[in-house]
C-alpha cells in the first residue's frame, strides 16, 4: 500500500512532504538526547555517581551490583562504571529488534513510536536524580528500542511507488542522525562540564521532550499505515538458504570484534582521554566528551571519499570484495586503537598526550567503520535468502549488543592493566578479526555470492547501521 492520498493532501517543503521533516525532526532530537547522554554517562558513573556519598542514593544499585559481581567477582568503581556503560548500550542495540516486532504484531507504530518517545523522555529526566537513575536507563534503553524499531519504517511510506525521491529522503534522514550525534557531545559536554552533571542529562530530557511534541504534532502529516497482512504460511528453508545461513552465522563471531573495539570508544575511552590527554587549548579546558561529537561529523565528510575510492577501484576491476572491504576496516580501525596505546603514557606520570593524537584517532578509526560497518550490512542482506533477511539484520544488531558486554567487562581491566597494554589488547582483537576476514574472503564470495531470488532489498535503517559514536 503506498500513501498516494496522504501525499496528495500534504503540502510538499523543500520538495517533500511535511511528514520527512516530522520523521527526520524527531530522529534528530533523539538522536541529540541519546548521543549526548552517552557521551557522559562513564565520566558521570565513574566520577560522582557510583562514588561514596552518592552510591548510597541510588535505588536498587546494591541488588544492581551484586548480580554484576556475582558474574564478574568484586568491581572497582571505574570497572564497574564500564560493565554499567556496556550493559546499557547492549539493551539498547538489542531492543529495536523487539520493538519493531511489537510495532508490526500488536500496537501500531504510532503509537509504539510515542510510548518509546514518551519512556525515553521519562528515562532521560530520570538521570537527572540519582535515586532514579537506574529506572532511567532502563527506560531510555526500553523506549529506544520501541521508537527506533518502528520510526524509519513510517517513511516509504509517505511517498507512491517508485518515486525518486525517496532515496533523497532516507539521505535526509541519515543526515539527521549525524547531526544530532555531531551536536548533543557539545552541548551536553559543555553542561555538563560548566553548570553540572545533572544539566547535562536534563538537557538530554528537554531534547527528547521536543522530539516527543513534534513526532505528536506532526503526526497529521503522516501516512495512513497499511493493514497487517495475515501471517504467511512458514515454510521451510531450503537446502540451499540453509547452507547460506550457516555460513552467515559462521561469520558472525567475527563482527563482535569490530563492535568490541568501537563500543570501547564509547566508554572506557572517555576514561583514557580524562585521566591522560591535555585538554587546554589556548586556557580554554575543552571537555572530554566533545571529541566524540567527531564520530558525529566524520562519516558525513569521509562517505563521499569512500565512496569515490572504490567506484575508481571497481573502474579498474581492482575494487576488494565485500568480506576484504570488511577485514581492512577492522585493520584501519585497529591501526587508530594502535595510536592510543604509542600515546598512552604510565600511570601517573606528569606528562600528558597532545589533544592531537585522539583527534587523529578519531579520524583513522572513522575511516575504518565507513569500511566496516554499511558493507556488513549490505553483505549479509544481500548473501542472505530473502525471507531470512529481516533475521540476519537483527543478528548483525546483536553483534553490537554481544561487542558492548565484552567491551564492558574489558574496561574493568583499564585501572588494573598499563593503559599501553590495554589499548593492545583491544588492537589485537579487532586486528585478529580483520585478518580473519581477509584471510577468508576468498572463500566468502565464492561460495556466498549475491542471492538471486529477483527480489527488492529492504531499507536498511539507520540503527542497523550503528554509528560510530
Amino acid at each position: 500500500m503506498t500513501s498516494d492520498g496522504a501525499a496528495a493532501r500534504d503540502e510538499a517543503m523543500l520538495g517533500h512532504p511535511r511528514g520527512l521533516w516530522v520523521l527526520a525532526g524527531t530522529e534528530l532530537w533523539d538522536r541529540i538526547s541519546f548521543h549526548g547522554m552517552q557521551a557522559i554517562l562513564t565520566l558521570y558513573l565513574a566520577g560522582e555517581l557510583l562514588t561514596p556519598g552518592h552510591a548510597e542514593r541510588v535505588v536498587a544499585l546494591g541488588p544492581f551490583r551484586r548480580a554484576i559481581e556475582a558474574v564478574t567477582g568484586p568491581l572497582t568503581i571505574e570497572a564497574l562504571a564500564t560493565q554499567t556503560f556496556g550493559i546499557y548500550v547492549a539493551l539498547v542495540y538489542a531492543t529495536p529488534i523487539l520493538g519493531g516486532w511489537i510495532g508490526d504484531r500488536f500496537l501500531s507504530r504510532r503509537l509504539t513510536v510515542t510510548l518509546g518517545a514518551l519512556l525515553m523522555t521519562i528515562g532521560h529526566f530520570s538521570l537527572a536524580f540519582d535515586a532514579s537513575f537506574l529506572f532511567g536507563m532502563l527506560f531510555v534503553a526500553v523506549g529506544a528500542g520501541l521508537l527506533r524499531g518502528n520510526l524509519m519504517p513510517q517513511l516509504k511510506l509517505l511517498y507512491p511507488a517508485g518515486d525518486r525521491r525517496q532515496a533523497d529522503a532516507f539521505q535526509l534522514y541519515y543526515l539527521g542522525i549525524n547531526v544530532g550525534a555531531f551536536i548533543a557531545p557539545i552541548a551536553t559536554g559543555a553542561l555538563a562540564a560548566f553548570w553540572g552533571w545533572h544539566v547535562g542529562f536534563g538537557f538530554a530530557g528537554l531534547g527528547m521532550l521536543a522530539g516527543l511534541l513534534l513526532y505528536v504534532w506532526g503526526q497529521r502529516y503522516l501516512a495512513p499505515e497499511p493493514p497487517r497482512a495475515a501471517p504467511a504460511e512458514r515454510v521451510p528453508l531450503s537446502q540451499e538458504e540453509r547452507r547460506r545461513v550457516g555460513l552467515l552465522l559462521a561469520v558472525w563471531p567475527l563482527l563482535s570484534g569490530f563492535w568490541i573495539a568501537q563500543t570501547q570508544v564509547w566508554n572506557t575511552y572517555n576514561l583514557w582521554v580524562r585521566d591522560q590527554v591535555d585538554m587546554v587549548v589556548l586556557g580554554f579546558p575543552v571537555p572530554v566528551p566533545w571529541l566524540q561529537s567527531l564520530d558525529g561529523i566524520s562519516p558525513v565528510l569521509f562517505l563521499p571519499l569512500a565512496l569515490l575510492f572504490w567506484r575508481r577501484q571497481a573502474e579498474r576491476g581492482r575494487e576488494p570484495s565485500m568480506p576484504a572491504k570488511m577485514g581492512i576496516g577492522c585493520l584501519i580501525f585497529a591501526a587508530g586503537v594502535l595510536i592510543l596505546a604509542a600515546a598512552s603514557q604510565p600511570r601517573g606520570s606528569p606528562e600528558r598526550v597532545p589533544l592531537v593524537l585522539p583527534v587523529l584517532f578519531h579520524l583513522v578509526s572513522n575511516s575504518g567503520w565507513l569500511f566496516f560497518a554499511p558493507v556488513t550490512n549490505a553483505f549479509f542482506l544481500t548473501r542472505a535468502p530473502e525471507r531470512t533477511r529481516g533475521a540476519m539484520l537483527g543478528l548483525v544488531m546483536l553483534a553490537v549488543t554481544t561487542g558492548s558486554l565484552v567491551s564492558g567487562r574489558l574496561g574493568g581491566l583499564y585501572g588494573s592493566w598499563p593503559a599501553r597494554s590495554f589499548w593492545l589488547l583491544h588492537a589485537e582483537i579487532v586486528g585478529g578479526a580483520g585478518l580473519c576476514f581477509l584471510l577468508l574472503a576468498g572463500t566468502l564470495t565464492r561460495r556466498l555470492p549475491e542471492a538471486d531470488d529477483g527480489s527488492v532489498l529492504p531499507e536498511v535503517q539507520p540503527d542497523a547501521v550503528p554509528q560510530p559514536g
